[in-house]
């Protein structure tokens, strides 16, 4: 006669709550019934429609080739979840093992799984933000009302920020036939993301299909009629523009406020967890019942000098997912960590821009095949002697063989021969990313480790 382990046991009769129902935590909700989970699941999500694609907001949706309202997710499998949608939580007891839900109630868990994302940086003036025609972009819900009023023509767009939401906004304006003005206050669009030589590239793109990209500026107030309608915005330079509409893309904030007080690691940057998925402590401890994937996480990875990482990548969100899952319900032995290289998409004025690794850990750059004048290119970027990192324009099906090097440690500068570079790909160059103190919302990528420099924390002896 066999006896079960407490692993199988837990399979058979636990209790998991999974909060936030999007795409990570739909995918590990997947993950735990295909690897044979069959007690209770609860799926927490603030929004009330179930999963949907969110990359397709700022691309399909903006012009017109999907509902506005979103696309949902493909389900790989029944999951067999109690759904409880359109509510949010607000707070965890650690040692009771509950979510407090903003209605009052309250859920209880073996095993919790955090996935609660990210939300769009709203507007800094909340009275400006307010104004009728101050959009952001993140949700379903923000996509209908920024396509209706996209639908409607007005007479001028301006676009806060030219990270990847805001160009890929502003791409989809001037397809529409809008004219669009981009305030960035770095020196290019992407820079924060890719670097100052790929930004030039991305400006040149922004300029030659009709947008008024104005870099190094910020837009210091956003002004509107007595109706409260916008009418103008103030930029640092001393300059107005009448406009109708303004999308502030000014990148995204971790939806960790909800664990203040809860002894869970979790702040603006994210919930440090380890290579599993396992949450830390306040005291640097892992849990043993509190997992985390997607957008929130903050991971460490070898490749990467086991920097902590936050990856706001599709990709990431499954595959962290789907590991996450598989630990909850795992015995010690039998857990995987989260090893997944960074890769990274974005359709804009005509180009498919990809990447992987991580771009902003590089500091020299090389363009290894094709022409930077010609947008089309293959670029490696190099950190401490090896490769760390890729981007391709319009040259997708190389990305793959890039993956290879970053993850062989590859050397770098690289050394290739009959492969088509040209004369300014012959030498490596600095690659131009800006002060990483200053405050940036374009990286996909976050570097989140703390210098032993960073004391953020006094210590007191307890005898003291």
């Amino acid at each position: 006669m066999s006896v079960d382990g407490p692993s199988q046991a837990f399979k058979r009769h636990g209790r998991i709550v999974i909060v936030g129902a999007s795409l990570a935590g739909l995918r590990a909700a997947e993950t735990l019934r295909k690897e044979g989970f069959t007690g209770s699941l609860t799926m927490i999500g603030d929004e009330p429609q179930e999963p949907y694609d969110r990359p397709p907001l700022s691309k399909q949706v903006l012009l017109g080739r999907m509902p506005a309202d979103g696309a949902p997710l493909p389900r790989r499998c029944a999951i067999d979840a109690q759904w409880r949608l359109g509510v949010a939580a607000t707070g965890l007891d650690l040692v009771g093992k509950r979510v407090r839900m903003a209605d009052g109630e309250e859920v209880a868990f073996d095993r919790l799984l955090i996935a609660t994302g990210t939300r769009a940086r709203p507007w800094v003036k909340e009275a400006e933000a307010d104004l009728d025609g101050v959009f952001v972009l993140r949700t379903s819900g923000d996509a209908v009302l920024l396509n209706r009023r996209l639908t409607a023509r007005p007479r001028r767009v301006l676009i806060i920020g030219a990270g990847f939401t805001g160009s890929e906004i502003a791409s989809a304006c001037r397809e529409r036939g809008l004219e669009v003005t981009v305030a960035e206050r770095g020196p290019a669009p992407l820079v924060g993301a890719l670097g100052g030589v790929i930004g030039a590239v991305a400006a040149e793109l922004q300029r030659a299909h009709g947008v008024d990209l104005r870099c190094g500026i910020t837009v210091t107030a956003l002004e509107g009629d007595p109706a409260g309608r916008l009418t103008r915005a103030h930029l640092s330079d001393g300059t107005a523009l009448d406009v109708d509409v303004a999308v502030v893309a000014l990148g995204a904030m971790r939806n960790t406020e909800w664990l203040a007080g809860s002894g869970v690691a979790a702040g603006p940057r994210g919930i440090a967890c380890d290579a599993g998925c396992r949450a830390f402590d306040v005291h640097g401890i892992v849990t043993d019942d509190i997992f985390v994937a997607g957008d929130v996480a903050r991971s460490p990875h070898p490749l990467f000098a086991y920097q902590f990482l936050s990856l706001e990548h599709w990709g990431n969100a499954v595959a962290q997912a789907e590991i996450a899952a598989h630990n909850m319900i795992a015995s010690g032995p039998d857990r995987l960590p989260h090893l997944w290289v960074p890769a990274f998409w974005s359709a804009q004025f005509g180009v498919n821009i990809k990447s992987t690794g991580v771009p902003t850990m590089g500091d020299k750059l090389m363009i290894t095949q094709g022409s930077l004048a010609e947008h089309r290119f293959a670029a490696a970027y190099g950190f401490q002697g090896r490769v760390i990192a890729a981007v391709t324009f319009d040259q997708a099906r190389w990305l793959d063989f890039y993956r290879k090097l970053i993850e062989s440690a590859a050397p770098f500068p690289l050394d290739f021969a009959n492969v088509d570079r040209r004369p300014e790909g012959l030498r490596p160059v600095p690659a131009e990313f800006p002060d990483p103190s200053l405050p940036s919302h374009g990286p996909t990528v976050t570097l989140s480790g703390y210098s032993p420099s960073d004391r953020r924390v006094t210590f007191t002896p307890a005898h003291a």
